[in-house]
């Protein structure tokens, strides 16, 4: 089996539909794909239908943001109730954090270059969760700038006189709300020491203890050094270990199924979830 446990739709910060991300999966030979929104769980229905028509299994989820005392932490909740008052009061919080942001960072960016709010919603679909890849594809749309990628790294970095933060829950309360709301916790990418500090060991250690049940490990974000300590964690706190790709269509240059996660590990976490993979 081929399985890829992270990828992103329009809901988030993709650029491909639900429908057409598990269309992209089966042509990318992959046996089960996961759909993990930042925040959202939007795009699950017509992901669930795509599903039924390929034949490709679909693991429901979402990519929660968190940080840990300044650090940047996103946790993967896979097959969690969707209506859990816990997780849909922080994720919707989340949200409306993240317009507020992408609001205020165009206000100083559209004093520099050519773009406006409107300008944004343009690159984005009703429910569509709005962050800082839709002002960069907004600055690419406005010739402003030539990708996403180089939008981040010249104009959007932390940092940058436009960069703005934003609220994101504590870890070990996202950790708990989404035990609570009986998902799955994988910790996304936790050694990606390229996009800024990551969290210490003996962190990971109180985010076992409030429910962490895995490390996304083989992650191209990842060094090798990093995917060593990381395998190291995971051994010694009994952790599941995923690979993923993070594929966000023409977002990003990750390619579906350039990792993927043990078939035990995939059962594992079918059996840990309140809600069911989808199978044809």
């Amino acid at each position: 089996m081929r399985i890829d446990l992270h990828a992103h739709t329009t809901m988030s910060d993709g650029t491909d539909s639900p429908r057409q991300l598990v269309h992209a999966a089966k042509a990318a030979n992959l046996d089960v794909v996961a759909i993990v929104d930042h925040d959202s769980t939007r795009g699950w229905d017509e992901a669930a239908d795509a599903a039924l028509e390929t034949g490709v299994s679909l693991v429901r989820g979402t990519e929660v943001s968190a940080k840990y005392q300044g650090i940047s932490v996103h946790l993967l909740s896979y097959l969690h109730d969707p209506l859990a008052p816990v997780l849909v009061q922080q994720n919707g919080r989340v949200r409306d954090a993240r317009v507020n942001r992408a609001r205020t960072i165009v206000s100083l960016i559209e004093q520099d270059y050519p773009i406006t709010w409107d300008d944004v919603l343009a690159q984005t679909e009703e429910g569509t969760t709005i962050g800082r890849p839709h002002i960069a594809d907004a600055l690419v749309a406005a010739g402003s700038i030539g990708t996403r990628s180089q939008a981040f790294a010249e104009i959007l970095f932390p940092g940058s006189p436009y960069y703005v933060p934003h609220y994101a829950p504590d870890a070990i309360d996202a950790i708990a709300a989404i035990r609570e709301a009986g998902g799955v916790a994988v910790f996304a990418h936790p050694g990606a020491n390229a996009r800024g500090r990551v969290v210490p060991d003996h962190v990971i250690g109180e985010m076992v203890e409030a429910g962490l049940q895995g490390l996304e490990v083989f992650h191209r974000d990842n060094p090798l050094e990093q995917r060593e300590r990381l395998l190291t964690l995971a051994n010694s706190h009994d952790l599941l270990i995923t690979g993923s790709s993070d594929y966000h269509g023409d977002g990003k240059p990750n390619r579906l199924g350039e990792n993927t996660t043990d078939p035990a590990v995939f059962a594992a976490i079918e059996e840990l979830g309140v809600t069911s993979v989808v199978r044809s």
